[in-house]
C-alpha cells in the first residue's frame, strides 16, 4: 500500500497540521521500513507539463494539493484530481429510442447541476453494448415523464424522471456546454447522487 497522508498518530489528531508537516511525519514514520507499506513519490514541477508527461505515459492524470492546507474531507479545492481523460458523473434526464435496434435506446441525455437546478449538456451514444442498450431503455421507461426536467430542442426524445446517474468519460466541452466525445461507462448507485458534475466548477460559467 502507498501512503500519501497521515491524519492520526499516537492518539494525537494531525488534521489541522498543513498537508507538508502531515507529510513529514509519514515521511519519519516509515523510514528504514521496507515492508508492504510505502511512501509515495511526490513531484514538485509545473502542472501543464507534468500532466502533459504523465498522459503520454498513459496514466490516468495527476493529483495538485496545496502543501500548507489541513486536511478537510469532502470536495473543498485543496486537493485536484486533473485526469487526462475526464470522467464525470450526469444525471440522465431521457433518451434517443434507437431505430435499429427493437426496444434499445439510440443515446442516452444527460444534465449537470447548475445553481440550485439542471442544465442539459448533450448525449452519449457510445460505450453501451446492445444487451446494455436494451436494459438501460427498460429502466428508463419505468421512470418515463411526459414534461422533460431540462429545456433542450430535439425530435423523438423521451424524457425521464433525473432518478439515474451515469459515469461518463468525455475529452472536454463545446461553446455551447455540451460534452465533447462522450462515452457511457456505467451507471452509479443512487447514493451517488451528491457526485453529480455542476456547472458552476468549470473555469468559465457561462
Amino acid at each position: 500500500m502507498y501512503a500519501f497522508d497521515l491524519l492520526y498518530l499516537d492518539g494525537y489528531d494531525l488534521t489541522k497540521l498543513g498537508q507538508h508537516e502531515r507529510r513529514e511525519m509519514l515521511q519519519d514514520l516509515l523510514e528504514g521500513h521496507d515492508g508492504a507499506i510505502r511512501l509515495s513519490e511526490t513531484i514538485e514541477a509545473d502542472g501543464d507539463e507534468l500532466l502533459k508527461h504523465a498522459c503520454e505515459l498513459g496514466l490516468e492524470g495527476i493529483i495538485a494539493k496545496h502543501e500548507d492546507r489541513p486536511y478537510r474531507s469532502g470536495r473543498t479545492g485543496d486537493w485536484l484530481k486533473i485526469k487526462c481523460v475526464q470522467s464525470d458523473s450526469f444525471v440522465i434526464v431521457g433518451y434517443d429510442p434507437s431505430t435499429a435496434v427493437p426496444g434499445a435506446i439510440a443515446s442516452l441525455l444527460l444534465a449537470a447541476k447548475r445553481k440550485g437546478g439542471l442544465i442539459y449538456v448533450g448525449g452519449v451514444g457510445t460505450g453501451f453494448k446492445r444487451t446494455q442498450a436494451i436494459a438501460l431503455r427498460r429502466q428508463l421507461d419505468a421512470i418515463r415523464t411526459p414534461k422533460p426536467v431540462v429545456s433542450t430542442k430535439g425530435k423523438n426524445m423521451v424524457w425521464v424522471e433525473p432518478k439515474l446517474v451515469a459515469e461518463i468519460e468525455y475529452r472536454g466541452w463545446t461553446d455551447d456546454l455540451s460534452l465533447r466525445h462522450a462515452s457511457f461507462k456505467g451507471l452509479r448507485d443512487i447514493e451517488d447522487t451528491g457526485e453529480i458534475f455542476s456547472i458552476n466548477s468549470l473555469p468559465l460559467d457561462r
